[in-house]
């Protein structure tokens, strides 16, 4: 009889999960993020970089495609991928300056939302009833909207004083909040150019200054989401219908009931963008006007993670660099160089850290070239400060394509019954 003894099997090594990141670490990293854009600034001498007119033209240009946005993370976390957020939001323009110059702005807002509240009922008939798929669906509300709303003006605003068939009459503007005293100060502070201190006064001032009542309406509508779709059992059920419907079905959740609210209450928070697009933003309804803004809303989600909170990340980081285009132009985009470069130096020096030496030298030599195109240049081209938003979306999509995840069941067929 052997006296040997059986060695016991090992514990399976755990994977190393990724980092949650924690207040401390996101505040640091604000701070560190203000600073490389204060240091910038001084550098470059492109001062509209962090001015009060730039936040908020940022923020104005950003909640457009926020609305969009959120309106793409209710249909795919309950499953419906709704490449139709660009039709919606043509929708919710049309609509909203249709009622918005004959009954006031507020009751544009609204039917706006209920334009596009329809699109995405449609978009909902079409791919959870009839199980079309979600991308061709998608693409025809995208076609249609276009061909319905340019039918609609030529025997609405056509007709209309002020009109024609391209655009709507001007509509009353809604209310701009400016709080007195405190807007002036970090004005007056954000003009003296100091080193962190006049950038975060322009933030600070961007944010109380000429701030319209429906970008506070749009911003509640953020936390509001979350809330929703994280902390309440409507919310569960409405994610595992994007998770795994056919157990969520099992458990005795109408999948198809869920499935559609979210897809309804996607279209009309896109159809909420298009309606801030022409009250807020223009004041008149133009024929083209969103200008894809709805795809930009659906790659800030993705970017995003399908989370709110990083979806308003990348909403804004679109709305800041389109606003960088419209105020100064070639001078604040040939400044981005400059961020840019100092950007890549940091991911080289992290990939060293992290011993991906092939990584890094790739970074590092990015690097050199933008050092080298900002310093040997005055201006970009042009076409460069047009294409820049969308450029910076690009960049940002690829650069964090590996850590994102989407629904399970997102975009799959779902038949009712098939669960039993």
């Amino acid at each position: 009889m052997s006296t040997g003894t059986v060695a016991k099997p090992s514990a399976a090594p755990k994977k190393a999960g990724r980092r949650k990141l924690t207040w401390p670490w996101i505040l640091l990293i604000v701070a560190a993020g203000l600073v490389l854009f204060s240091l910038v600034r001084v550098v470059s001498g492109a001062d509209d970089l962090t001015s009060v007119g730039q936040i908020s033209g940022a923020l104005q240009l950003a909640v457009p495609i926020a609305m969009a946005g959120l309106g793409g993370l209710w249909a795919e976390r309950a499953g419906v991928v709704n490449i139709g957020l660009e039709g919606m939001m043509v929708l919710g323009t049309w609509f909203g300056a249709w009622a918005g110059y004959q009954w006031g702005p507020w009751t544009g807002v609204v039917v706006g939302i209920l334009g596009g509240a329809l699109g995405g009922l449609l978009h909902a008939i079409i791919t959870v009833t009839f199980n079309v798929n979600h991308i061709v669906s998608g693409v025809a509300i995208n076609i249609l909207a276009v061909g319905f709303t340019q039918y609609l003006s030529n025997f609405t605003f056509d007709k209309a004083e002020g009109g024609s068939s391209k655009q709507s009459p001007r509509i009353d503007p809604i209310t701009d909040i400016t709080i007195p005293g405190l807007s002036d100060w970090l004005m007056d502070l954000q003009q003296k150019h100091w080193f962190l201190i006049s950038d975060i006064a322009g933030i600070l001032g961007g944010l109380v200054t000429n701030l319209s009542l429906l970008t506070i309406v749009a911003a509640l509508l953020i936390p509001a989401t979350w809330w929703i779709l994280w902390r309440t059992a409507f919310g569960l059920r409405l994610r595992s219908c994007g998770e795994n419907p056919v157990a969520a079905e099992s458990l005795g959740v109408n999948v198809y009931k869920y499935k559609y609210i979210a897809v309804v209450v996607s279209g009309g928070l896109a159809g909420l963008g298009g309606a801030f697009l022409a009250i807020v933003s223009t004041g008149i309804y133009q024929e083209g006007q969103t200008g894809g803004r709805g795809y930009i809303g659906l790659a800030a989600m993705i970017f995003g993670n399908w989370m709110p909170g990083g979806m308003a990340l990348g909403a804004g980081l679109f709305g800041f660099t389109d606003s960088l285009k419209l105020r100064g132009g070639a001078e604040n985009v040939h400044a981005l160089l400059l961020l840019v470069a100092l950007l890549l130096v940091i991911a080289a020096l992290w990939q060293l850290y992290r011993k991906k030496y092939v990584v890094a030298a790739v970074s590092g030599g990015f690097s050199a070239a933008f050092f080298l195109w900002y310093f040997l240049t005055d201006e970009v081209p042009s076409q460069f400060v047009d294409a820049a938003p969308y450029i910076t979306t690009l960049l940002v999509l690829a650069l964090s394509a590996q850590r994102l995840r989407m629904p399970k069941a997102d975009g799959l067929p779902y038949r009712k019954g098939e669960g039993k």
